[in-house]
């Protein structure tokens, strides 16, 4: 087996590791083709990442034209530990206001890590929803990779 064979991720570590993290590096595409990278905090929905945002934001704006996207986890400071799952997918525009309060509960329960379900909570999200839209990214395909697999410890030899 190839070294990228050795350190893919199984679905059981990529949903885990979309599970645990709080924020990913969102890529949609520019109306010049330049790309346009932000860092969201995100939800899950049937193991799909899930987003919200406002509705007048460059993001929004990318995505109404150009619904293909990138979702970026990773996690890890030194070589032998980077662990990640970049999704390619489309975004599909969310607009139902229900719909959008449950994406923007989900998004705001992880990215605090606390329940939400207390009317003062309920209340921000509920407000905030109003000029916010969400999208669900249907994944196109998914690459991932975990260093630690590697498990000799080496680092790439970079030449002076």
């Amino acid at each position: 087996m190839n070294q990228r064979g050795r350190i893919a991720m199984s679905e059981d570590e990529i949903a885990g590791l979309l599970r645990d993290a709080r924020k990913l590096q969102l890529g949609t595409i520019n109306p010049d083709g330049t790309p346009h990278l932000v860092t969201m905090f995100h939800g899950l929905d049937d193991g799909r990442v899930t987003f919200w945002t406002y509705a007048k934001s460059q993001k929004a704006r990318n995505i109404d034209r150009d619904p293909r996207v990138s979702c970026l986890i990773e996690t890890g400071d030194e070589y032998t530990q980077l662990r990640g799952v970049l999704v390619y997918g489309e975004a599909r525009l969310i607009d139902d206001p229900g719909a959008v309060l449950e994406v923007g509960l989900d998004v705001t329960r992880r990215m605090t890590g606390m329940p939400v379900d207390g009317p003062e909570a309920r209340g921000y999200v509920e407000h905030t929803a109003r000029k916010r839209v969400a999208y669900v990214v249907e994944p196109v395909r998914v690459v991932s990779w975990d260093h630690r697999k590697l498990g000799d410890g080496s680092v790439p030899r970079i030449s002076p």
